[in-house]
């Protein structure tokens, strides 16, 4: 099982506009490429990413498409106050994060 795990909104540390152009950037030519990703798991800020009006939503909807399970944080969605907000996907928990992770045959962690 390959586990996309999406904890920020960004790649990479330094200017936010920079990491976030890099991150959707990623995300589009993963969606275009033949890597199988079986589930995207985001936490943290990475939650924003499934909420409505993301920018990455179209990549998202890709991976969807071609079989990805998409989980969100439920926890991390309250937190910034946007679980009704999440577009794709299910809400997911730290129970499932921590299964996920261990039984993962290789993790994709870009941010």
């Amino acid at each position: 099982m390959v586990l996309l795990y999406l904890n920020s909104d960004q790649m990479g540390h330094g200017e936010e506009a920079l990491g976030q152009k890099l991150l959707l950037t990623f995300l589009d030519q993963l969606a275009a490429s033949d890597v199988q990703v079986d589930l995207v798991g985001c936490v943290n800020y990475g939650v924003r990413l499934t909420s409505k009006d993301s920018p990455a939503l179209p990549a998202l909807r890709k991976l969807e498409e071609r079989g990805a399970r998409i989980a969100s944080c439920g926890t991390c969605l309250d937190h910034y106050g946007i679980r009704d907000a999440l577009a794709i996907g299910e809400v997911g928990n730290m129970s499932q994060t921590v299964q996920v992770m261990a039984m993962a045959d290789r993790v994709i962690r870009p941010c």
